[in-house]
Protein backbone atom coordinates (compact mmCIF):
# COMPACT_ATOMS: atom_id res chain seq x y z
CA UNK A 1 0.00 0.00 0.00
CA UNK A 2 1.52 3.40 -0.91
CA UNK A 3 0.32 6.81 -0.28
CA UNK A 4 -0.40 9.38 -3.18
CA UNK A 5 -1.07 12.90 -3.34
CA UNK A 6 -2.68 14.07 -6.35
CA UNK A 7 -4.22 17.50 -7.66
CA UNK A 8 -6.79 18.24 -10.04
CA UNK A 9 -6.53 21.35 -11.79
CA UNK A 10 -9.10 24.10 -12.48
CA UNK A 11 -12.22 22.70 -10.62
CA UNK A 12 -13.80 25.24 -7.86
CA UNK A 13 -12.51 28.29 -9.44
CA UNK A 14 -14.64 31.22 -10.07
CA UNK A 15 -17.85 29.46 -9.67
CA UNK A 16 -16.82 27.04 -12.68
CA UNK A 17 -16.13 22.78 -12.44
CA UNK A 18 -17.56 22.39 -9.68
CA UNK A 19 -17.06 19.55 -7.41
CA UNK A 20 -17.96 19.39 -3.87
CA UNK A 21 -15.20 17.42 -1.66
CA UNK A 22 -17.37 14.89 0.11
CA UNK A 23 -18.32 13.92 -3.56
CA UNK A 24 -14.69 13.48 -4.13
CA UNK A 25 -13.57 11.73 -1.27
CA UNK A 26 -16.50 8.92 -2.18
CA UNK A 27 -15.63 9.33 -5.63
CA UNK A 28 -11.76 8.06 -4.58
CA UNK A 29 -13.06 5.64 -1.88
CA UNK A 30 -15.44 3.64 -4.83
CA UNK A 31 -12.47 3.49 -7.25
CA UNK A 32 -10.70 1.13 -3.72
CA UNK A 33 -8.68 3.92 -2.75
CA UNK A 34 -8.15 4.00 0.57
CA UNK A 35 -7.54 6.83 3.63
CA UNK A 36 -9.18 9.60 1.24
CA UNK A 37 -8.25 13.24 2.61
CA UNK A 38 -9.13 16.19 0.71
CA UNK A 39 -7.23 19.95 1.84
CA UNK A 40 -9.00 23.03 0.69
CA UNK A 41 -11.72 22.77 -2.06
CA UNK A 42 -8.92 23.11 -4.91
CA UNK A 43 -9.00 19.43 -5.77
CA UNK A 44 -5.69 18.06 -3.19
CA UNK A 45 -6.64 14.57 -2.21
CA UNK A 46 -4.58 12.57 -0.13
CA UNK A 47 -4.93 8.88 -0.55
CA UNK A 48 -3.52 4.74 -0.18
CA UNK A 49 -4.21 2.44 -2.73
CA UNK A 50 -2.23 -0.41 -4.76
CA UNK A 51 -1.52 0.78 -7.49
CA UNK A 52 2.32 1.43 -8.63
CA UNK A 53 1.64 3.30 -11.55
CA UNK A 54 1.07 7.20 -11.28
CA UNK A 55 -0.02 6.84 -14.70
CA UNK A 56 -2.69 4.53 -14.25
CA UNK A 57 -3.89 6.30 -11.22
CA UNK A 58 -3.95 9.85 -13.37
CA UNK A 59 -5.77 7.89 -15.58
CA UNK A 60 -8.47 6.33 -13.56
CA UNK A 61 -9.01 9.59 -11.65
CA UNK A 62 -9.42 11.67 -15.14
CA UNK A 63 -11.75 9.30 -16.36
CA UNK A 64 -14.10 9.01 -13.36
CA UNK A 65 -14.52 12.50 -12.55
CA UNK A 66 -15.76 12.58 -16.09
CA UNK A 67 -18.25 10.23 -15.51
CA UNK A 68 -19.34 11.49 -12.33
CA UNK A 69 -19.15 15.30 -13.03
CA UNK A 70 -19.44 15.49 -16.72
CA UNK A 71 -16.23 17.42 -17.62
CA UNK A 72 -12.57 16.92 -17.84
CA UNK A 73 -10.37 17.87 -15.56
CA UNK A 74 -6.78 16.89 -15.62
CA UNK A 75 -5.16 15.09 -12.74
CA UNK A 76 -1.25 14.94 -11.43
CA UNK A 77 -0.73 12.17 -9.17
CA UNK A 78 2.84 12.32 -6.60
CA UNK A 79 3.74 9.78 -4.38
CA UNK A 80 5.31 10.92 -1.27
CA UNK A 81 8.69 10.64 -2.01
CA UNK A 82 8.81 13.03 -5.12
CA UNK A 83 6.44 15.56 -3.61
CA UNK A 84 9.17 15.58 -0.65
CA UNK A 85 11.70 15.50 -3.27
CA UNK A 86 10.51 18.39 -4.77
CA UNK A 87 9.90 20.53 -1.51
CA UNK A 88 13.55 19.56 -0.86
CA UNK A 89 15.22 20.87 -3.79
CA UNK A 90 13.77 23.96 -3.93
CA UNK A 91 16.45 26.60 -4.80
CA UNK A 92 14.44 29.96 -3.59
CA UNK A 93 14.40 28.59 0.06
CA UNK A 94 17.99 29.40 -0.15
CA UNK A 95 17.57 33.23 -0.38
CA UNK A 96 16.72 34.80 3.14
CA UNK A 97 15.53 37.36 2.02
CA UNK A 98 12.23 35.19 0.29
CA UNK A 99 9.04 35.31 2.15
CA UNK A 100 7.75 31.82 1.91
CA UNK A 101 4.47 33.36 2.01
CA UNK A 102 4.59 34.24 -2.04
CA UNK A 103 6.36 30.83 -2.99
CA UNK A 104 4.67 28.91 -5.83
CA UNK A 105 5.31 25.24 -7.55
CA UNK A 106 4.01 24.63 -10.55
CA UNK A 107 3.86 20.42 -11.25
CA UNK A 108 4.72 19.64 -14.12
CA UNK A 109 2.76 16.51 -16.20
CA UNK A 110 5.76 15.37 -17.70
CA UNK A 111 9.24 16.31 -19.09
CA UNK A 112 9.02 19.74 -20.46
CA UNK A 113 9.24 18.65 -24.39
CA UNK A 114 10.69 21.98 -25.24
CA UNK A 115 12.92 24.18 -23.08
CA UNK A 116 12.25 27.76 -23.41
CA UNK A 117 13.98 28.94 -20.18
CA UNK A 118 15.10 32.19 -21.73
CA UNK A 119 12.04 33.26 -23.12
CA UNK A 120 10.09 32.00 -19.67
CA UNK A 121 12.69 34.35 -17.75
CA UNK A 122 12.33 37.23 -19.83
CA UNK A 123 8.58 37.64 -18.29
CA UNK A 124 9.56 37.90 -14.79
CA UNK A 125 8.14 41.31 -12.97
CA UNK A 126 10.25 43.09 -10.83
CA UNK A 127 11.52 41.20 -8.10
CA UNK A 128 10.12 37.76 -9.11
CA UNK A 129 12.21 34.49 -9.38
CA UNK A 130 11.87 31.56 -11.46
CA UNK A 131 13.72 28.27 -11.47
CA UNK A 132 13.40 25.01 -13.10
CA UNK A 133 13.41 21.26 -12.60
CA UNK A 134 12.50 18.20 -14.30
CA UNK A 135 9.11 18.03 -12.94
CA UNK A 136 8.54 21.27 -11.08
CA UNK A 137 8.58 24.87 -12.18
CA UNK A 138 9.79 27.05 -8.69
CA UNK A 139 8.27 30.95 -8.64
CA UNK A 140 8.42 33.45 -6.02
CA UNK A 141 6.23 36.19 -7.12
CA UNK A 142 6.01 39.15 -4.67
CA UNK A 143 3.85 41.02 -5.98
CA UNK A 144 1.15 38.16 -5.49
CA UNK A 145 0.45 35.59 -8.32
CA UNK A 146 -2.52 36.90 -9.93
CA UNK A 147 -0.12 39.50 -10.64
CA UNK A 148 2.59 37.71 -12.19
CA UNK A 149 2.44 36.79 -16.01
CA UNK A 150 4.27 33.35 -14.80
CA UNK A 151 1.08 32.13 -15.04
CA UNK A 152 0.06 28.03 -15.03
CA UNK A 153 -1.37 28.59 -18.93
CA UNK A 154 1.89 30.82 -20.04
CA UNK A 155 4.57 27.60 -18.50
CA UNK A 156 2.20 25.23 -20.51
CA UNK A 157 2.46 26.95 -23.40
CA UNK A 158 5.95 27.80 -23.34
CA UNK A 159 6.89 23.96 -21.47
CA UNK A 160 4.19 21.78 -23.97
CA UNK A 161 3.03 19.95 -20.73
CA UNK A 162 0.79 20.30 -18.29
CA UNK A 163 1.03 21.54 -15.28
CA UNK A 164 -0.83 22.92 -12.23
CA UNK A 165 0.41 25.64 -9.66
CA UNK A 166 -0.13 25.23 -5.87
CA UNK A 167 1.40 27.62 -3.11
CA UNK A 168 3.67 26.76 -1.01
CA UNK A 169 1.78 26.77 2.08
CA UNK A 170 -0.23 24.45 0.21
CA UNK A 171 2.58 21.83 -1.25
CA UNK A 172 3.74 21.96 1.89
CA UNK A 173 0.64 20.46 4.08
CA UNK A 174 -0.11 17.89 1.49
CA UNK A 175 3.17 16.19 2.28
CA UNK A 176 2.03 16.50 6.27
CA UNK A 177 -0.99 15.30 5.66
CA UNK A 178 0.53 12.35 3.82
CA UNK A 179 2.76 11.69 6.64
CA UNK A 180 0.49 11.16 8.89
CA UNK A 181 -1.96 8.30 7.04
CA UNK A 182 -0.56 4.87 7.50
CA UNK A 183 -1.51 2.28 5.10
CA UNK A 184 -3.62 -0.66 5.96
CA UNK A 185 -2.25 -3.88 4.79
Amino acid sequence: MTTYISMLRGINVSGQRLIKMDALRKMYENLGLQNVTTYLQSGNVVFTGDDNDVDVLEQRISQQIEIDFRFEVPVIVLTMSILKQVIDNNPLLNNQNIDSSFLHVTFLYSLPHHSEYKLIEAKKQNGEEISFSDNAVYLYCPNGYGRTKLTNNFLESRLKVGATTRNWKTTTELFKIAQTIVPQR
